[in-house]
C-alpha cells in the first residue's frame, strides 16, 4: 500500500503576514538577534536624507528632499508688502533706524536674544512666512488627488509655521526692503526699463513732511510662502517636510530691491547676479520616533523597557523605533518629535502624543540620536547653500 507524501505547509510571501497579523510581525522582527525591523534596519537607524536644490525655475528657492520613499519638494516665492498697505502699521526701531551693515543674524552669534525675540514677534505679526502643505497629490492611498484639504496637511503646515517662528530662522533685515534718500539717484537709471521691473506703483507721498533731514526707512517687506508637495508619503511627514522647507529657504537668494520716491514704488532688478542669498539663523534638525509596546508588553510603566537606545537588544517591548515608515507608525501608539538646533541652542521643541512609555532617559537617548544627525543634515542640505 503506497503512503501518501504530506503536504507542503502553506507558505505566504512576508508581504501577506504583514497584512494579516501586522503587530506579532514587526514583533517578530525586533526579537530577532539583533534587532532588526521590516526594514532591515535596526530601531536607533534613520533612513538616509538626500536633496536637489534648484529644481523649480520659477520660484526664488526650491529644493526636492528625499527620505527612504517619503519625497518632498519644496518652492519659495517672494512677494512684496508695502508698509501702506498694512493696517495700523507701526514701525519699530529696526524699522526707523537702519543697521549699520548687512544684518544677516546668523553668523556671528552677537545678536541680542531680546531683538530677536522682537523680530520674530515682528515676522509673526506682519504674517511674512507663510508655509502651505499639500497631501492631496496621490502621494499615498490616504491621500487621493481632488480631494480636500486633510486635517493631517493643516496639522503640517501649523507645526511647520511654528517652528519657524520658535526657531526665528529667517532673519527680519534680510526681509525689510529700504528707502535710503542719500544713496538713491534724483533720476531713474536710464537702463531701469531693461533691468528692473516695477513692483507696484502709486502716487508719491511726502512721508518726510517737516524733518530737517531725510533718514532711511522701511517701505516694504519680503513676503515668502513656502509650498510644500508631497510626492510620495511614507512616514515621516513633518521631519521630511520641514527637510524640503530649510533646504528650499537655503537656496532662496532674494532680488535687490528698493524704493524709488520719483516712481512711488518699490523697484526690484532682474539681474540675477545681483540677487542676495537668505543666510538662516541656526540649524534646526527635526527627529520623530515611534514607540511599539508589542504583545508581551501591558503597556504602561515609565518606558524602562525601552532601554536608552532605542531598545535595541530587548526581548521584550515597548521599543522606540527612529524615524518610522508608514508600516511602523499605524502600530505606534506614542510619538515623540524633537527639534535640536545644529548651532549650539540646544533643543527647540519637544512634541510627545499617545501613551507613557517614554521617559526622562528615553527622552535624553532621542535627543541624543537627532544631534548625531546633524552633520547629515548640514551636508547634505547645505550643498549649494
Amino acid at each position: 500500500m503506497a503512503i501518501a507524501d504530506a503536504p507542503n505547509p502553506l507558505s505566504f510571501p512576508p508581504l501577506t503576514y504583514a497584512k494579516l497579523s501586522s503587530g506579532p510581525y514587526l514583533q517578530a522582527h525586533l526579537t530577532s538577534d539583533p534587532p532588526l525591523r521590516p526594514n532591515t534596519r535596526t530601531p536607533s537607524i534613520f533612513r538616509p536624507l538626500t536633496a536637489h536644490t534648484g529644481s523649480l525655475t520659477h520660484t526664488h528657492g526650491s529644493a526636492v528632499v528625499r527620505t527612504g520613499d517619503t519625497a518632498v519638494v519644496c518652492g519659495v516665492r517672494a512677494e512684496v508688502l508695502r508698509v501702506d498697505d498694512i493696517a495700523d502699521y507701526r514701525p519699530t526701531a529696526r524699522q526707523r533706524d537702519e543697521p549699520a551693515g548687512e544684518a544677516t543674524g546668523s553668523q556671528n552669534g552677537k545678536e541680542d536674544p531680546a531683538t530677536i525675540k522682537q523680530d520674530a514677534h515682528t515676522i509673526a505679526t506682519l504674517n511674512l512666512l507663510v508655509p502651505n502643505l499639500e497631501l492631496q497629490t496621490g502621494c499615498s492611498p490616504a491621500h487621493l488627488p481632488g480631494a480636500p484639504p486633510s486635517a493631517l496637511a493643516q496639522s503640517l503646515s501649523h507645526r511647520v509655521l511654528t517652528l519657524l517662528r520658535i526657531a526665528a530662522l529667517v532673519p527680519l533685515p534680510q526681509l525689510q526692503i529700504w528707502h535710503r534718500p542719500d544713496h538713491i539717484p534724483s533720476k531713474t537709471p536710464a537702463n531701469t526699463s531693461a533691468d528692473t521691473m516695477v513692483v507696484r506703483e502709486e502716487e508719491e507721498e511726502d512721508d518726510d513732511e517737516g524733518s530737517s533731514a531725510p533718514r532711511a526707512t522701511v517701505k516694504a517687506f519680503w513676503v515668502l510662502y513656502i509650498d510644500v508637495l508631497f510626492l510620495s508619503l511614507d512616514g515621516g511627514a513633518f521631519a521630511g517636510a520641514w527637510a524640503a522647507v530649510l533646504a528650499a529657504l537655503r537656496d532662496t537668494a532674494l532680488p535687490r530691491a528698493w524704493w524709488d520716491a520719483e516712481r512711488g514704488a518699490v523697484v526690484a532688478s532682474a539681474v540675477g547676479a545681483e540677487a542676495r542669498k537668505l543666510v538662516l539663523r541656526g540649524w534646526p534638525v527635526v527627529g520623530t520616533f515611534g514607540v511599539f509596546e508589542g504583545g508581551g508588553q501591558d503597556g504602561g510603566g515609565n518606558g524602562s523597557g525601552g532601554g536608552g537606545e532605542g531598545g535595541e537588544g530587548k526581548s521584550k517591548g515597548p521599543w522606540i523605533l527612529a524615524d518610522p515608515d508608514d508600516f511602523e507608525e499605524g502600530l505606534c501608539a506614542e510619538t515623540v518629535t524633537v527639534v535640536v538646533d545644529g548651532e549650539g541652542r540646544g533643543v527647540l521643541r519637544v512634541e510627545k502624543g499617545g501613551g507613557g512609555a517614554v521617559g526622562v532617559q528615553e527622552m535624553r537617548a532621542c535627543v541624543e540620536m537627532v544631534r548625531g544627525r546633524v552633520g547629515e543634515w548640514r551636508e547634505v542640505l547645505g550643498k549649494g547653500a
